[in-house]
C-alpha cells in the first residue's frame, strides 16, 4: 500500500514530509514574506510537484533542495492522501520518514526559509508557530501507528 502511493502517477499538487530522527522532527522556518502563505511559520520539508513526478519523486527531490538530503524509498514509512491545503479541490500527499542524526548533520540548507532545526513532535504538535494542517496530518500518523 505505501509503496503503491509512493509510486502511483495521480494528480496531486505537492508532498510534505515529517522526517523524524530520535523521537524529533525536522523542521523550516518559512520565509517571511507577505506573498506567501503561513509567512513566517514552521513547516516540514517538500513542496510542489512538477510535471508528472509520483509522489516519492516530488518529495526526494524537494528535500534535496530544501536540505541536500538524499532520501530513498526506505526512509518513507508512512502515507496518505489529503485535500491540498492551497485548494481543497486538489489533492496533496503527507508521508513519513526516519532521519539518521548524520543525515540531519550533513544538512546544506537550500535558498528556501529562513532556518531549520530538529523539535520534539510534542512542541510541533502544540505550537502556534506551526502551519496547522500540519500538525494534524501528523496527529493522524501518530494516532494510526500506536
Amino acid at each position: 500500500m505505501l509503496e503503491d502511493c509512493l509510486e502511483a502517477r495521480f494528480e496531486f499538487t505537492g508532498c510534505k514530509i515529517a522526517l523524524i530522527c530520535e523521537g524529533q522532527i525536522l523542521t523550516i522556518l518559512r520565509d517571511d514574506k507577505e506573498t506567501i502563505p503561513w509567512p513566517n511559520l514552521w513547516e516540514l520539508p517538500g513542496g510542489g510537484r512538477e510535471e508528472d513526478e509520483t509522489p516519492f519523486e516530488c518529495v526526494a527531490r524537494e528535500v534535496y533542495e530544501e536540505l541536500n538530503i538524499q532520501l530513498s524509498k526506505d526512509d518513507v514509512i508512512w502515507s496518505r492522501v489529503y485535500p491540498s491545503m492551497l485548494d481543497e479541490n486538489k489533492k496533496s500527499v503527507f508521508l513519513v520518514g526516519k532521519l539518521t542524526q548524520e543525515q540531519f548533520e550533513s544538512i546544506i540548507f537550500g535558498d528556501e526559509g529562513q532556518s531549520y532545526k530538529l523539535v520534539s513532535i510534542e512542541e510541533f504538535l502544540t505550537s502556534d508557530r506551526v502551519v496547522p494542517q500540519l500538525q494534524g496530518r501528523l496527529r493522524d500518523y501518530l494516532e494510526e501507528s500506536l
